[in-house]
C-alpha cells in the first residue's frame, strides 16, 4: 500500500487546478487531496467485508490463492494501461510478489492437505470439531 501511495503522490503532487479538472481527478482531489483513499475502479470504497475467513485452513488457503491471482490480474491490467516506465517498474515488482505469495500459499495448502487424516479430508474441521460424531468413523 505504501508503494502505491507513493506512486499516486508522485504523479499528482504538481498538478495544477486545470490539470486536475482535465484529467478527471478533481472530484477525488476535492475529497482526498493527493492522499490514497482505497477504492476499486468503480469508486466503491474498500471495506473489511471483502476479507474472507472461515477458520477452515483448506477453504481459507484457497481464498488466499484466489486473492493473489486477482491481484496479479489487476497488475497485468495496470501494465496494459500505464506507459510511465517508473510506474511500470514498481507495478512489475508488485506483480512478482503476488506470484511468490501464490506459490507460498500453494505450498501451505499442500502441507495442510498432507497432514490431514485422509479419511477426513473434507468431512469436518479437526481444529473445531473434536467432539464430532464423524471423528471415530
Amino acid at each position: 500500500m505504501e508503494m502505491i501511495c507513493t506512486i499516486v503522490y508522485q504523479l499528482t503532487r504538481n498538478l495544477s487546478p486545470e490539470d486536475l479538472k482535465k484529467s478527471g481527478f478533481d472530484a477525488y482531489y476535492a475529497d482526498h487531496t493527493t492522499g490514497l483513499y482505497p477504492v476499486d475502479a468503480n469508486g466503491v470504497p474498500f471495506s473489511a467485508s471483502i476479507f474472507q475467513s472461515t477458520g477452515d485452513p483448506i477453504a481459507d488457503l484457497h481464498e488466499d490463492l484466489a486473492a493473489e491471482q486477482k491481484a496479479r490480474i489487476t497488475y497485468d491490467n495496470i501494465l496494459r494501461l500505464v506507459k510511465d516506465p517508473d510506474v511500470c517498474d514498481v507495478i512489475r515488482y508488485l506483480r512478482e510478489r503476488e506470484i511468490v505469495h501464490y506459490q507460498r500459499f500453494g505450498e501451505a495448502l499442500r502441507i495442510v492437505q498432507d497432514n490431514l487424516n485422509s479419511k477426513n479430508f473434507y468431512a469436518f474441521n479437526p481444529s473445531f470439531d473434536t467432539d464430532c460424531a464423524c471423528v471415530n468413523r
